[in-house]
């Protein structure tokens, strides 16, 4: 069981050089996370941030550097992977809040790790769902 769950957007803003508060926040929240393991993110999560590092980041990296990427912030704070319940509770969370159903999938990752924090720069911040709270980590 871990504390937070820290969405995609917050690994991209480590790679970008466009915004040096953001992507200090970005490497202060995930550097703790992986030295505390209190936080976690979801196979969703892993395979988002390499698409955008390869293909749409400012400068996209090499499949190389990716790996390194993987390696050194990804791969320490994956658990969730994907299944049945998984799914089908991200499709309530869709029906029941009208979030995108991969929105919908990022907050029930996170509540099937029994988080308390779901970091993400693209919900609506402060909104509780089941015991989970939507924090926008750049708004701190």
């Amino acid at each position: 069981m871990s504390d937070s769950f820290i969405d995609s957007n917050v690994f991209i803003y480590l790679v970008d050089e466009t915004g040096d508060s953001r992507r200090q926040a970005a490497e202060t929240l995930i550097l703790d996370a992986i030295e505390t393991r209190d936080s976690c993110i979801s196979f969703q999560v892993v395979q988002e941030t390499l698409n955008v590092l390869i293909s749409r980041a400012p400068g996209p990296i090499t499949s190389e550097d990716a790996g390194l990427f993987f390696r050194r912030f990804l791969e320490p704070l994956w658990s969730v992977m994907p299944s049945a319940s998984l799914y089908l509770r991200a499709l309530s969370i869709q029906s029941r809040y009208r979030y995108r159903f991969y929105d919908s999938l990022i907050i029930a990752a996170a509540l099937e790790s029994g988080c308390r924090l779901l970091y993400s720069e693209d919900l609506q911040a402060g909104q509780r769902i089941e015991g989970l709270t939507i924090e926008n980590p750049f708004a701190m």
